[in-house]
């Protein structure tokens, strides 16, 4: 299967391109299928967003991005790859992406917010796509819902770039708004 370009560098895509190759994006339906469980896939992500098989790093870009995009989420909270004939379990330490770029355009209620993720798919935060944070021993973790029920921890300086918009921005509580919706900055 032949793989896409890679995209460009964020900084040179206006929202609106980025909105567009985010829709353009095809999926599997892997809601839609349903085969028995085989078994544990011996994969792990890690909180960094590494994908490691058997203890290894998995070091090709390309396989990562296609088990990304055969993983799921069961109810019970577990992850999964899955096919249309086979599940396997897979170890997720924290969140299976990580958003490690932020564009920002606009300001207040007009602002919106792209996210480029660690395996290279972009997300606009919006209704569809909401940011929430978590406070946890070590401080606030704001997570980014990818797709139905897979969410990407903020990387750690993506999230300082958001809290400084924030800031600068002036709200009570402070916050930022992207495609018509107010996230709070915790």
């Amino acid at each position: 299967m032949p793989m896409a370009a890679p995209l460009p560098d964020l900084t040179g895509l206006s929202l609106a391109e980025i909105a567009r190759l985010a829709a353009e994006a095809k999926l599997p339906p892997v809601e839609s299928w349903n085969p028995a469980h085989c078994g544990d896939s011996e994969m792990r992500i890690a909180r960094d967003g590494t994908w490691f098989h058997q203890g290894s790093p998995i070091g090709r870009m390309p396989m990562v991005k296609l088990f990304s995009t055969i993983l799921r989420r069961e109810p019970d909270g577990s992850y999964v790859l899955v096919t249309p004939v086979e599940k396997l379990d897979i170890q997720v330490d924290d969140a299976p992406f990580v958003a490690v770029e932020v564009k920002s355009e606009g300001e207040g209620q007009a602002r919106r917010l792209a996210f480029r993720l660690n395996t290279g798919d972009l997300v606009v935060a919006g209704p569809d796509h909401p940011l929430r944070f978590e406070e946890k021993a070590d401080g606030p973790h704001p997570y980014l819902l990818v797709r139905k029920g897979l969410e990407a921890l903020v990387a750690r300086p993506v999230y300082y770039e958001l809290a400084n918009a924030a800031l600068d921005e002036g709200d009570t509580p402070p916050g930022l708004w992207s495609d018509g919706m107010f996230f709070p900055v915790a």
